[in-house]
């Protein structure tokens, strides 16, 4: 045995401590970004989902205009762009709807770990 090690300590359980303090940290680390990240995506879903709510708003007041009179300008044209946009805006939402259920599972997993880890610290004899 070297001179810094404890005698009293197996080998064993000596590096199993220093992993749980590892992986503690790790998840200390982790988990704030997860959080935040979390948040951020939940706040572009909102937005997006408010800026489709404008899209399909503006839409339909221009083919409403469009039928109501007639318009030295062709509006379809811009109608159809505005669909276009919709569809990718709908995409986006779809996309950060995902991300956000799979920040969401990365929380309780890092949650579930670290409630784990202390069960296990509490029944380990120090």
């Amino acid at each position: 045995m070297s001179e810094g090690e404890d005698s009293s300590v197996p080998a064993g359980l000596a590096d199993a401590s220093q992993r749980d303090v590892l992986a503690e940290g790790i998840l200390g680390l982790l988990k704030p970004a997860v959080e935040e990240m979390d948040s951020r995506v939940a706040g572009v879903r909102d937005s997006q989902q408010e800026l489709r709510s404008y899209i399909d708003t503006l839409a339909e007041e221009l083919k409403q205009l469009s039928s109501m009179q007639d318009v030295p300008v062709d509006l379809d044209p811009y109608v159809k762009k505005l669909a276009n946009a919709r569809r990718r805006v709908a995409m986006v939402i779809s996309l950060m709807t995902t991300v956000q259920d799979r920040l969401t599972r990365i929380q309780q997993s890092v949650a579930k770990e670290t409630s784990r880890r202390k069960a296990l610290a509490a029944v380990q004899p120090s």
